[in-house]
C-alpha cells in the first residue's frame, strides 16, 4: 500500500506533496502566499470618535437643509391646476358618459373650472389615470420592441409575448400587446372664455412630449422615414380597441405610425397605479402676454377610455416646470427631515459627550 506525505510549508506558501518516487509537486487549490490572496492588503478604518462624528452630523444638517428649502420654494411656486373628468359623481358633466363601459362609444362633455392665477411660461398638460396598474408583470411584458422599431419581419410576425393580442381575424395586429389595445384615446381640448361672451380656442402641441431616445431609437416605423405607411402595413389589422390604424393616428408623417409620440408616451409604462403623461403643450407665444391669463376656461372631453370597469378615474392638469421639473415637494421635505434630524442627533450627542466625557476625565485623574 502506497503511502504519501505532507511536508512543511515552503517559503512561497505552498505545501509540497511527497509521493513513493521521492518527486514533489505543489497543491494547485492552495492560495499563492501574496498578499491580495492571503488578504493582507494595507486597510484604513476610520475610528469613529466625537471629534469626527460630532462635526459629520452638524455638516449634514447645516447642507441639507438650506437645500431643503431651496428645493421646496421651487416646488411651491410651480403652478399646477388638476380636475376630475371622470363623472362618477351624478352632479358631474361627464356623468352620462361615464356611464359607457365600451371602447366604440362616443361622447363628449364640457367642463368649466377658473383659473385663479396667470400660467406665465410654457404650460404642460397632463392625462392621469388611477387604479391602472401598468407595471404588472404580464401587462409590460406584453409588446414586441422589434416589431415597434420598425422590423418587417416582426410586423407579420408578431413576438408570443403579445398574446392574446397578437393576431385578430388570422392577421398580424400592429402595434401588438396589451400596452398598446389599451392605449388613452380620450380626446382633450381647451377653451379660454373670454368677458364678452365669445370663446378662444388653446392651441396645444401635439410634438416635442416623447423623449427623444424613444422617438429616433426605439421607435421607428417600417421602410423608414419617408415610406407610404398605408403600402407598409397592409396586411395587418388594428388592435381591438383602437378607433383607427395606427397609420391613421395623425396626418403629419413625421409624427405618425409607431413614432407618433401620443403612442410613444403612452408605452413607456408607469410604475405606480396612480400616474399622469404628459398630453400636450401650450408654448408661451408672447413675453407680454401670460400663456393661461387668469379667467374661466372650459375643457371639452371626447370621452372615449371607460374606466369605470376597474374603478378608475380620470384627471387633466395644467403645470408649469422648473429645473428640477414638475411639482414635487417631496424632495423638499426629505432633505429638511434629514438634515434637522442629523443636527438634532449632533446637539444630543454633543451634551452627553460633555456630560459623560467630563465624568471619565474625572474618574481618570482620582485614579
Amino acid at each position: 500500500m502506497m503511502a504519501s506525505s505532507y511536508n512543511a510549508k515552503d517559503e512561497d506558501g505552498r505545501i509540497t506533496v511527497t509521493g513513493p518516487g521521492g518527486g514533489a509537486g505543489p497543491r494547485s487549490k492552495k492560495p499563492e502566499n501574496t498578499a491580495f490572496k492571503q488578504q493582507r492588503l494595507p486597510a484604513w478604518q476610520p475610528i469613529l470618535t466625537a471629534g469626527t462624528v460630532l462635526p459629520a452630523f452638524f455638516v449634514i444638517g447645516l447642507l441639507f437643509i438650506p437645500i431643503g428649502i431651496g428645493l421646496l420654494v421651487t416646488s411651491n411656486n410651480i403652478k399646477e391646476f388638476e380636475i376630475d373628468y371622470t363623472g362618477a359623481e351624478p352632479s358631474s358633466p361627464c356623468f352620462n358618459c361615464s356611464q359607457n363601459f365600451t371602447w366604440n362609444g362616443t361622447c363628449t362633455c364640457t367642463v368649466p373650472f377658473y383659473l385663479r392665477q396667470p400660467y406665465e411660461s410654457n404650460v404642460y398638460v397632463y392625462y392621469g389615470l388611477s387604479n391602472f396598474y401598468q407595471n404588472h408583470r404580464r401587462y409590460v411584458k406584453s409588446r414586441d420592441d422589434s416589431q415597434l422599431n420598425g422590423n418587417l419581419k416582426s410586423l407579420l410576425e408578431p413576438s408570443k409575448e403579445c398574446e392574446p393580442y397578437a393576431y385578430h381575424n388570422n392577421k398580424p395586429i400592429a402595434p401588438c400587446g396589451a400596452i398598446a389595445n389599451s392605449m388613452f384615446n380620450d380626446t382633450l381640448e381647451l377653451f379660454y372664455n373670454n368677458p364678452n361672451g365669445s370663446r378662444l380656442q388653446i392651441r396645444l402641441g401635439t410634438t416635442g412630449i416623447a423623449w427623444w431616445t424613444d422617438k429616433h431609437v426605439k421607435f421607428g416605423n417600417p421602410g423608414g422615414v419617408d415610406s407610404n405607411l398605408t403600402a407598409v402595413f397592409q396586411g395587418t389589422t388594428k388592435p381591438l380597441n383602437w378607433r383607427r390604424p395606427v397609420y391613421e393616428l395623425d396626418s403629419d408623417q413625421s409624427n405618425n405610425g409607431f413614432v407618433n409620440e401620443d403612442f410613444i408616451v403612452w408605452m413607456r409604462t408607469a410604475a405606480l397605479p396612480t400616474f399622469r403623461k404628459l398630453y400636450r403643450i401650450i408654448g408661451k407665444s408672447s413675453q407680454m402676454v401670460p400663456t393661461l391669463p387668469r379667467g374661466n376656461y372650459t375643457l371639452e372631453v371626447v370621452y372615449n377610455y371607460p374606466v369605470r370597469s376597474f374603478e378608475g378615474r380620470k384627471r387633466m392638469i395644467l403645470s408649469t416646470i422648473s429645473w428640477m421639473g414638475g411639482k414635487n415637494p417631496f424632495l423638499g421635505i426629505a432633505y429638511i427631515t434629514v438634515g434637522s434630524v442629523c443636527f438634532f442627533l449632533g446637539v444630543v450627542l454633543l451634551v452627553i459627550h460633555h456630560k459623560c466625557g467630563n465624568r471619565n476625565n474625572g474618574a481618570e485623574i482620582s485614579n
